[in-house]
């Protein structure tokens, strides 16, 4: 690519500040539906495992690839497509779309009909996160892109939590289906909202007059060493965190006495893990982004240690946290490792947005949540269902007995308390696992540092 953006001014950022300021509130609202929908089902699984009478693998499949598969394959022609245009209008038909499919997730009769459901979730959340960020580059300064894109990235935590405590609360009260469809409705009008009142940005000034084929965006992010290993990073992380998160609160009812039935167990869990998946997660987003630009003119190599930094304090806290016997204590330290996990979200797409050319930014978030969420979707919530059966059965063995005999519908009475131990322990030891591609990623962040400089565009 030419080195025209090199001498270039620096983007200023457009519209007034106050505007900006609605536009991001405007899109970290769509990202907390986006999150909602897409959470939903972690929260529900144990109700949709009863009723179902399905695996631990196939809870992990749900929550994974037949979400991802299309989420993550779909977002290149899109990202291509926002290149050239209007990236509002691809962001609220997406958010329509997905709304949609997470309301019919509610109707479905047996678990083909809701993985099929599934499916449409993922094709409509395809069309969210690419646009928003290159819209949002457009719309900040360089200098405040981090914090604007930890900001956005707040949608995660938000609708984390939101997903939890909303979806605990209707499956108490209600049931299951009507937690997708009270909770996936509404991001239909928040979809019009934002066709309605958010403006295309007009493209950087040191934008070519039109996007670079998909040949020249791979071959010039091709070159970028820090890109790739950020990328790594986050998929390894992604890996974790999705991962434990499908199967947090399924962990916290299968693993502690918190409630009389099985509907009042789930809400209590649920709300536990809207507090850290909010609270800790949302500190930990925010803080990532805004310490990233606040130290950026000192340490030019924050986006890389501070991430490194996070990821490899976290672990221990997470050790820690699926060995204790006593909820409470577990609970306190699930609500510190989060905010050290999560520090790294800012830095990564900062870093990605930084490498790449104005004409190429959707294509390279795309590209980025390719390789985070084939490996990190795409694997990790399958990943610890596999390992919860594969821990369970073993702890099954000296009893004689088979998961096929503990699965919902199927376990005797005198077999169930050995049943509900094996699955329990079974899934801790398959949490404690992930620990290992959590410190991985550190290392990555790491590397990433050394050509960062380099990598940069103007």
């Amino acid at each position: 690519m030419s080195n025209a953006t090199d001498a270039a001014p620096a983007h200023a950022g457009y519209g007034s500040k106050t505007y900006r300021a609605y536009v991001l509130g405007a899109l970290l609202v769509v990202y907390t539906f986006n999150f909602i929908d897409r959470i939903l089902i972690s929260v529900v699984q144990e109700s949709i495992r009863e009723e179902f009478g399905v695996s631990n693998l196939l809870l992990g499949l749900l929550g994974g690839p037949a979400f991802a598969l299309l989420y993550t394959l779909l977002g290149i022609p899109i990202a291509r497509l926002a290149e050239r245009a209007n990236r509002i209008t691809i962001v609220s038909i997406g958010a329509a779309l997905w709304s949609v499919m997470t309301a019919l997730c509610g109707f479905a009769g047996n678990f083909t009909q809701l993985a099929l459901a599934r499916v449409g979730v993922g094709i409509g959340e395809a069309a969210c996160v690419p646009p928003s960020h290159s819209a949002i580059s457009d719309y900040f300064p360089r200098e405040r892109r981090a914090t604007a894109l930890a900001i956005f990235s707040l949608g995660i935590p938000i609708g984390t939590s939101l997903a939890a405590i909303g979806g605990g609360w209707l499956t108490q009260n209600f049931d299951w289906r009507m937690a997708f469809w009270l909770l996936g409705a509404p991001g239909i009008l928040v979809a019009l909202l934002l066709k309605l009142t958010v403006r295309e940005p007009p493209r950087s000034a040191s934008a070519s007059a039109t996007a670079p084929s998909f040949g020249d965006a791979l071959k010039s992010l091709s070159g970028k060493s820090s890109f790739w290993h950020v990328a790594f990073a986050g998929a390894l992380i992604s890996f974790v965190g999705y991962g434990s998160a499908q199967f947090l609160v399924s962990h916290m009812v299968r693993n502690y006495e918190l409630g009389a039935t099985l509907r009042e167990e789930i809400a209590r869990a649920s709300y536990a893990f809207g507090i850290i998946g909010g609270l800790s997660a949302g500190l930990g987003t925010f803080l990532g982004g805004f310490l990233a630009d606040r130290l950026a003119a000192r340490h030019r190599h924050v986006l890389s240690w501070l991430p490194a930094l996070g990821v490899g304090a976290a672990v221990p806290l997470y050790a820690l946290a699926f060995v204790q016997t006593s909820f409470a204590a577990a609970f306190a330290f699930l609500l510190a490792a989060p905010v050290f996990h999560y520090l790294y979200l800012g830095p990564m797409f900062a870093v990605t947005q930084g490498v790449a050319e104005p004409r190429m930014r959707a294509t390279a978030t795309a590209f980025l949540l390719l390789v985070v969420n084939l490996i990190g979707y795409g694997l990790g919530p399958p990943f610890v269902g596999a390992a919860n059966d594969f821990f369970a059965q073993i702890l099954l063995e000296p009893s004689g007995l088979t998961l096929a005999q503990c699965r919902p519908g199927a376990i005797a009475a005198d077999n169930a308390a050995t049943c509900a131990a094996a699955q329990g322990q079974g899934l801790k030891y398959a949490l404690i696992t992930l620990l290992v591609f959590l410190a991985w990623a550190a290392g990555h962040f790491l590397l990433a540092g050394r050509t960062l400089q380099r990598d940069r565009v103007g």
